[in-house]
């Protein structure tokens, strides 16, 4: 019996999580973290019975403490309350689903707990990559990777040996503006920049998607999964989404994982692995697949990514403030209060007047992260 905590249940990732829990009878719910969805929360409480959950906002807290009066569960609020559902005893692995910068501190807790991490948010380790990877190898715990492209390089790896990789090849759809040039973006609205072609998910990976930038945060992460230096990591556009990410090796081999583009896969197989299991869905239907095809990014109508790789290879804090610029100008632009193409240009503006911590602590990383904020609400 597999005991998860799952940490952002309510977004994209957390609920395709609960659905693969249907799907296996030997895995159960132990706690469950969300922003301020209380509804939701409390049907997840009612149907999976967990023994402690948070809901980060304090006052939405109370009000379902109230309404699952009736249910045997400790309702938490705050950092705290994060903290304790990513380290409840009775919990053997923690999906690390929720957004952002506030996951550091969590998935610290868990791992000094000897909990595997099923791993889908990216900026922990974007921003603290030099602590975490350590961590692991130090308690022994098993990080598995669930986001869909790291989750395909993770299965193009299994049984081969690290030092003969020769590069990893990180597939992109390309997102909604593929094609178009810079002049074009200028007048993006937010409905426009959130229909993503291929995926379903949350606001704020789909804005990054269509920036590109989510395309530079996996290339951070991959760096520290899998101990690969910048240069041999290459952004390819794949704009059907069926090709996840390709490993190639020093013998001039391709090893590539396909599928239809469902992210129940990654995440019941960083569950279940190394085991396979029958998963319900759309098959890949090879017949009508006509043609698969592939391009460069446009690195001048989407400058997010050359300024991740810029980060990346500067090190020290500058993913830190990468990252945090990216936030903030995404939550601005989804406010309606900046235009889609002050998003990179923000994030390059943090990155020239920030001065670099070359190994900063969890406290300089999040010191660096509010700074970058109040200087963003300033300009």
């Amino acid at each position: 019996m597999r005991h998860l905590a799952v940490l952002g249940s309510t977004g994209s990732i957390g609920t395709q999580t609960l659905e693969v829990v249907d799907n296996n009878r030997d895995m159960k719910v132990v706690s469950l973290a969300a922003g301020s969805n209380i509804d939701l929360v409390e049907k997840q409480i009612r149907k999976y019975h967990p023994e402690v959950v948070c809901i980060f906002n304090e006052q939405k807290a109370r009000e379902l403490a109230r309404r699952v009066a009736d249910e045997n569960v400790s309702v938490l609020y705050g950092m705290d309350g994060l903290i304790a559902c990513a380290t409840v005893s009775s919990a053997d692995v923690v999906v690390a689903a929720v957004v952002g910068m506030i996951g550091i501190r969590p998935v610290i807790e868990a791992i000094r707990n000897g909990k595997d991490i099923a791993f889908a948010n990216k900026e922990t380790l974007v921003t603290a990559g030099h602590i975490i990877m350590p961590m692991v190898q130090r308690y022994q715990v098993l990080l598995t990777p669930v986001d869909s492209e790291h989750a395909a390089i993770f299965q193009c790896l299994n049984g081969e040996h690290h030092g003969e990789i020769s590069r990893i090849l990180l597939t992109a759809s390309g997102g909604p503006f593929r094609g178009r040039k810079k002049e074009e973006l200028e007048h993006v609205t937010v409905e426009e920049a959130l229909r993503h072609p291929n995926w379903s998910m949350g606001k704020k990976i789909t804005i990054d998607s269509s920036t590109m930038v989510n395309k530079g945060l996996e290339v951070m992460e991959a760096r520290w999964l899998f101990d690969v230096d910048y240069d041999h990591i290459q952004v390819v556009i794949q704009p059907q989404s069926v090709i996840h990410s390709m490993v190639e090796f020093v013998d001039g081999a391709v090893m590539a994982q396909m599928g239809t583009p469902d992210m129940k896969l990654p995440i019941q197989y960083a569950l279940t692995y190394p085991q396979r299991r029958n998963l319900p869905g759309e098959r890949l239907d090879f017949s009508r697949l006509t043609e698969i095809t592939f391009d460069k990014p446009d690195p001048e109508t989407f400058p997010g990514l050359q300024l991740a790789y810029q980060a990346g290879r500067e090190g020290g804090s500058m993913p830190t403030v990468f990252n945090a610029a990216n936030e903030k100008a995404v939550a601005m632009f989804l406010n309606r209060q900046i235009g889609y193409p002050d998003i990179p240009r923000i994030i390059g503006e943090a990155m020239e007047t920030h001065e670099k911590i070359s190994n900063p602590t969890l406290d300089e990383i999040l010191e660096v992260e509010a700074e970058v904020y109040a200087r963003i609400e300033k300009r």
